[in-house]
């Protein structure tokens, strides 16, 4: 029986955790906070380093295999009553939001001021509730995904895939990012939730088959270089099928760590890859500033692991630091703010 399935059948609840799923995530949230870190750094520093290679392979497939893993539960969880669906899926996200987006406008709100006036600082803070401010596009989506998926139960599936994946094909540019977004990244949501037997049977058999597993993910990462190489993953459809082939590459990479309990500090990380999500910014955007004005790291590909690796791990040390002086709001939604009966044992990243 596949994991999710016996989450279902075997009484567990959606909460139980799936090792596999753990890693997966671990490794999304590391690429994301490395894409921003290179990224931020090389803009900084005006010239790239050795860590863009590792950027430039993952953009094919860094946010697909995110979004299809945050599917997986889906089914689980759907025909929940609305009030308690929407208190999990949507006041949940947008809690977080809300707290995180006023923290990191706080940190830059000085510097928009400077530009222009503190009134037009203000309405760019109120437009970022329109249009997602700085990193948190991601928890602003997955709530409008949630909707749209139970909104939708009563249309075949097949149809609404066949949508999802022409929106993906059609490249989409309105310089809305909720807009852009949702048309370029739902149909690997709704894959997640759709196919999710399948996931859980390709993960089944990557445990059961590991030489084989190992060989596939070898031929997966030199294609994906290839076609990266050459630019061909920008292509339409392309682009599509590559999205899919990373997220399942990415699934059984986890897969096998798991198997074999490596790196148990990158299951860490999956497990409270929304932690590190949220609070990243903050210890990356300081030892960017620090290390580029400092200029005692003089190689720019060197500034950004380091970048990358302080802001992993700075946000751990934020939440614990959070926790330890009561500051639990940041990281743990008040009762005040549930509309539905609260579960016992409620954290900021729910399995279901």
């Amino acid at each position: 029986m596949t994991a999710i399935g016996t989450i279902a059948a075997g009484g567990k609840g959606p909460s139980a955790r799936v090792d596999w799923i753990d890693y997966a995530k671990g490794i999304c949230i590391i690429m994301v906070v490395m894409m921003h870190s290179v990224l931020g750094v090389e803009l900084a520093a005006g010239e790239t380093g050795f860590m863009h290679v590792a950027v430039v392979f993952a953009k094919p497939f860094r946010m697909p295999d995110f979004f299809l893993i945050s599917g997986l539960f889906l089914p689980l969880v759907i025909d929940r009553d609305w009030r308690t669906y929407l208190d999990r899926k949507v006041v949940h996200f947008a809690y977080f939001y809300v707290v995180w987006v006023t923290i990191q406008f706080g940190f830059k709100a000085p510097a928009f001021a400077a530009e222009t006036s503190w009134r037009e600082a203000g309405l760019l803070y109120l437009q970022s509730f329109i249009e997602p401010f700085g990193t948190l596009w991601f928890i602003y989506l997955l709530p409008i995904f949630f909707v749209v998926t139970k909104l939708t139960r009563r249309i075949p599936a097949p149809a609404i895939w066949l949508a999802a994946a022409a929106l993906e094909t059609a490249r989409i540019t309105t310089g809305w990012t909720a807009i852009d977004e949702f048309c370029a990244r739902f149909v690997y949501f709704y894959s997640g939730y759709l196919f999710a037997p399948y996931v859980f049977a390709l993960s089944d058999r990557a445990r059961n088959h590991p030489a084989l597993a190992a060989s596939a993910l070898a031929a997966w990462a030199l294609g994906n270089a290839a076609l990266v190489t050459t630019g061909a993953s920008e292509w339409k459809i392309v682009s599509l099928v590559l999205g899919f082939a990373g997220a399942c590459a990415i699934i059984t990479t986890g897969t096998l760590l798991a198997r074999v309990r490596w790196l148990d500090a990158l299951r860490f990380c999956g497990e409270h890859s929304i932690v590190i999500y949220l609070a990243f910014f903050l210890p990356m955007a300081a030892t960017r500033t620090l290390l580029l004005r400092s200029g005692i790291i003089p190689d720019t590909g060197a500034v950004s692991l380091i970048v990358t690796i302080v802001g992993v791990i700075g946000a751990l040390a934020i939440w614990q630091a959070a926790l330890r002086i009561n500051a639990h709001f940041l990281f743990e939604r008040p009762d005040a703010f549930w509309i539905a009966p609260k579960k016992a044992g409620a954290a900021l990243q729910p399995a279901e």
